[in-house]
């Protein structure tokens, strides 16, 4: 039995529904970077990491090489960047509308239909 695009798509984006998933991402599109790298700018624990890092990678997202003593991730194909950007725009602009609307919220003046009184504030 296959699977269709549909779970093949939900998965792809279950691999990328972690907050530091998301930012060892954001971190690689300035290139390679070790775990040592890694740790004070994602803000997690080396084991913790790593778990993360293992998802990515058995998810064919990140490859990882090996320099010395040190294991170097980069992104397999770049056009996650564009994805990750196209993403950023879409929350950019959704907030801007919430923006708008809790702007717009705070002018109204909330009467008191009973008393017939202002909120005085």
């Amino acid at each position: 039995m296959t699977r269709s695009i549909y779970e093949v798509k939900a998965e792809f984006f279950k691999t990328l529904s972690h907050p530091a998933r998301i930012r060892v991402l954001e971190l690689l599109s300035d290139g390679e970077l070790s775990v040592s790298a890694l740790i004070p700018l994602v803000g997690l624990e080396s084991s913790h990491l790593s778990q993360q890092l293992g998802i990515l990678r058995r998810a064919g997202i990140i490859q990882a090489r090996k320099e010395g003593s040190s294991v170097l991730y980069s992104v397999v194909d770049p056009r996650i960047f564009q994805m990750l950007e196209m993403a950023k725009a879409i929350l950019t602009s959704s907030l801007e509308g919430s923006r708008f609307l809790l702007q717009e919220l705070e002018t109204l003046e909330y009467v008191d239909t009973a008393s017939g009184e202002s909120d005085p504030e």
